[in-house]
């Protein structure tokens, strides 16, 4: 009763002096000060009505349902008690290749021309609703057309399950391969990226354990999945089951330094035939290896992965191996990378424990030429240097789609946390042919 005749007698002040009613930023801390000041109030007392005051403001604040829009590395509306969250976002990727190759490889796969694309041009809104439904929708319009990307619905928050998504979305298998484009050390994916299944149409479960549940230790997903287009269109009436699970059995520092270990494994049952095939570590150049459709009852994908993260010393590396069930007998088809990078500027490779794969990049210092022309040297980004081997063997038995190996050096400037430019140089070898050199570079901002 007390609190409440205190604060009846000090907005009732304010009302009478002002003519409005107070806010908690405003004429309420105010006028409680002078009180204090006068001898009026005590201190304690002063305390009791700012409180109230601050409590009754955020009630209303939170019931009349307002939006904020903010920005953290993408657009951001929320509603004051984050009940709706919802993010607006996108993709630009230019890239630029200048290749060359010797008369082998020009015999049989043509000259290969200089050129330039959009390679990713995406936009996407996703979100949280009510705390547990989510849902994300991002089309890609590079190419000339638009194409499905992650198109989902989903509940998140089940327990023991943890979250729920039905609809295009990519198959929980390889580290290459969910780490998204946006936060990949190279332009393009390793070699044996030719097996990873990618999106299709489908369930699926994940969830994290394990530890801090900020920063969990393991996860786990798994899905059912049927093949679909760009379109997410299923093209195939069989159904596909792959699962993966992760962990780190080494974690210190908040990721600065860690071990990360996983596996996943997927049953393909696919319609009548299969076919693997990939370009060099270029988008922009052919395929140099193909094994053409060749029948198959079924086929099984096992992947293996590793990371390590040192400070700024990052390293990672994976083979995946697939057992095609043919009429006359199996075929198997592998292959594996590894790959290590250094940040000249100090930063750390950003891991996300919640989904086992690694994430945006955040310089210490973005790049700012007006301080660089002051004198202050740090404001240059961050700048990564990178180098990776792959290797992809589709020859088994009476499948002959070749062997091709990559070596490919990288350097990667990012200008902020939404900005960077990446330039590669590919030495590719395709076994029994010729090779190819290849320097490229990409345009990127994100967000």
């Amino acid at each position: 009763m007390k609190k409440l005749m205190l604060m009846v007698v000090a907005i009732s002040l304010i009302i009478g002096v002002t003519g409005k009613t107070p806010t908690w930023a405003g004429e309420m801390d105010i006028l409680v000060n002078k009180l204090v000041e006068k001898n009026i109030l005590t201190p304690t007392e002063a305390q009791i009505i700012l409180d109230e005051t601050k409590q009754e403001a955020t009630k209303e604040k939170a019931e009349s349902g307002d939006m904020n829009v903010l920005w953290k590395d993408g657009l951001r509306i929320q509603t004051d008690d984050k009940k709706v969250d919802v993010k607006i976002g996108g993709r630009i990727m230019v890239d630029t290749a200048w290749m060359q190759q010797d008369s082998g490889l020009e015999e049989d796969y043509g000259k290969l021309e200089d050129n330039a694309e959009f390679r990713r041009a995406r936009l996407y809104t996703s979100g949280t609703f009510l705390d547990h439904f989510i849902y994300k929708a991002q089309f890609d319009f590079a190419g000339g057309d638009v194409d499905f990307k992650d198109v989902y619905l989903g509940y998140k928050g089940i327990p023991y399950l943890g979250t729920l998504k039905i609809g295009h979305f990519k198959e929980p298998f390889s580290l290459d391969e969910l780490t998204s484009s946006k936060y990949i050390t190279f332009m393009e994916r390793a070699l044996p990226n030719a097996f990873a299944p990618g999106r299709n149409i489908g369930i699926g479960l994940n969830n994290a354990f394990l530890g801090d549940p900020k920063s969990p230790r393991m996860t786990w997903a798994v899905g059912v999945f049927r093949d679909a287009d760009d379109f997410g269109d299923a093209s195939s009436n069989e159904w596909n089951v792959t699962g993966r699970v992760t962990g780190l059995p080494w974690y210190k520092d908040k990721g600065k330094r860690l071990i990360h270990l996983g596996a996943a494994y997927s049953f393909r049952a696919p319609h009548a035939t299969l076919r693997y095939r990939e370009r060099p570590e270029a988008h922009m150049a052919p395929r140099f290896v193909d094994t053409d459709s060749f029948a198959a009852e079924n086929a099984s994908l096992l992947g293996l992965e590793a990371a390590l993260v040192l400070g700024p010393f990052h390293a990672e590396g994976e083979s995946i191996t697939s057992f095609a069930n043919r009429t006359n007998g199996w075929n198997n088809l592998y292959g594996f990378y590894g790959q290590a990078g250094y940040f000249l500027t100090g930063e750390t490779r950003p891991y996300k424990n919640t989904e086992g794969v690694f994430s945006r990049v955040k310089p210490k210092n973005n790049f700012n030429i007006v301080k660089l022309i002051d004198g202050d040297y740090k404001s240059i980004g961050a700048w990564e240097l990178a180098t990776r081997c792959s290797y992809i063997d589709l020859n088994n038995h009476d499948i002959n789609g070749g062997v091709m190996n990559d070596v490919t050096a990288g350097l990667n400037w990012y200008l902020n946390p939404n900005m960077r430019i990446m330039s590669n140089y590919i030495h590719s070898t395709r076994n029994g042919i010729g090779y190819a050199d290849i320097f490229q570079m990409r345009y990127q901002v994100d967000f």
